[in-house]
């Protein structure tokens, strides 16, 4: 079953199941539309002492350029320390097709391997 269909709570126990972690990089902004383009404002979440607790990780990834420049200059120089995945965003005005998006988010699947614990290398 598609995770799209599953409520809300089941969709963040699929994510949970499969360590993966999910955190806004935007704690607070005024968006007077509906674009990440037009918010105002912007407080970030400190999501590089996030990334400080947990040792295990190898990866992240931000869904959308606007959560990547913000979650870069969030990391700071602690960046270096992570694969870093630039996905295209998900939102639906992000108007390039799902075919398009695709082989980004399935370059994701390199650190979901689940017989090599929850936050592997990928592969050579």
């Amino acid at each position: 079953m598609s995770t799209c269909l599953l409520p809300y709570d089941a969709r963040l126990a699929a994510l949970l199941a499969a360590h993966i972690g999910l955190w806004d990089v935007v704690a607070s902004a005024t968006r007077p539309g509906s674009t990440d383009a037009a918010m105002r404002d912007i407080e970030g979440h400190d999501v590089a002492a996030l990334a400080a607790t947990l040792p295990d990780l190898r990866a992240i990834a931000f869904n959308g350029g606007t959560a990547l420049r913000h979650g870069l200059k969030q990391l700071g120089t602690a960046a270096a320390r992570y694969e870093i995945v630039a996905l295209p965003s998900s939102s639906p005005l992000h108007t390039v097709g799902f075919h398009a998006k695709l082989p980004a988010w399935h370059a994701l699947s390199a650190w979901l391997k689940a017989d090599s614990g929850p936050f592997p290398h990928p592969p050579s």
